[in-house]
């Protein structure tokens, strides 16, 4: 039996407007991780100002701890780096 592909998911504070954001984001992950994960979930959170992605429960990114949105580049190294550490994500590789 094959193991189970890991769900990422975007916590996101509707009142805030970011559910759009979240959806931009999840679709790069989606396009950029199709065989490494088994989907991305939206969910609406429950307190105010929250945007949280995590890998199967474990927080890989809190913007209340960051004071800041992850940039696309860096939120696709983190999920990398849990789901596919050897991934190769080609221009999102390079630093500047």
């Amino acid at each position: 039996m094959k193991a189970l592909k890991p769900t990422v998911c975007i916590e996101y504070c509707p009142k805030c407007g970011w559910m759009l954001r979240a959806a931009y984001m999840a679709q790069e992950l989606l396009s950029t991780f199709t065989d490494e994960i088994g989907g991305v979930m939206l969910k609406p959170a429950e307190v105010g100002g929250a945007y949280i992605i995590s890998i199967d429960g474990a927080i890989v990114f809190d913007r209340k701890e960051e004071g800041r949105f992850p940039e696309i580049k860096e939120l696709k190294q983190l999920v990398r780096d849990v789901v596919s550490p050897d991934k190769s994500l080609g221009h999102s590789d390079k630093t500047v």
